[in-house]
């Protein structure tokens, strides 16, 4: 790996990505070293509640209340993203960075529940091995840009990417007008 650590960064998917699975995607990096990249889709709700998946959870779960898909791999596991305010790191939270962390989602939520200021629950994550993200990025695939605290628990997540890029302080504010099909233009 060359350069820093992605971790707490935000990948923007550049309008010519147009693999399914990250097309207008916003990806929260969760780690990234020489190992690798691990990160989730931020902004892809699905239509399935998450109290059919994880009822014990439900309610602790930031609006809206469904699972998200984090990415295409391993879609049959789920990963708990919250936020702890404050220096606290409570039995079953991992701190990642700042006030985020990673839900032990097999641990009593009850146990948790006063801790937690946000919470989201992702099917499956995104992930590259070794210099694969280093490549696409390279690539033109994405952009970096920096996270803020509300990105992965925006209320609006079919919004986020073009609100991530809208606030950019460079051209790639411009590219938040760019339409999904060009060809309607």
């Amino acid at each position: 790996m060359n350069g820093a650590s992605l971790q707490g960064k935000l990948l923007v998917a550049a309008p010519t990505l147009t693999d399914p699975n990250f097309a207008r995607a916003v990806v929260l990096m969760l780690d990234h070293d020489e190992n690798g990249a691990l990160g989730v889709v931020v902004n892809r709700p699905t239509p399935v509640d998450v109290t059919e998946v994880l009822p014990l959870w439900s309610e602790l779960v930031t609006g809206p209340q469904v699972l998200f898909q984090g990415g295409p791999v391993s879609l049959d596991s789920a990963l708990g993203l919250a936020v702890v305010p404050g220096s606290a790191e409570p039995l079953g939270w991992r701190r990642l960075y700042g006030g985020l962390g990673l839900v032990d989602l097999d641990a009593p939520p009850e146990v948790l529940a006063a801790e937690l200021g946000s919470l989201r629950i992702f099917a499956g994550y995104s992930g590259w091995g070794p210099g694969q993200l280093e490549q696409e990025l390279r690539e033109g695939a994405w952009y970096v840009v920096d996270a803020e605290p509300q990105d992965a628990f925006s209320l609006r997540p079919e919004r986020l990417w073009r609100d991530v890029l809208r606030r950019q302080r460079s051209e790639l504010a411009l590219l938040s007008t760019y339409l999904e099909d060009p060809t309607l233009n």
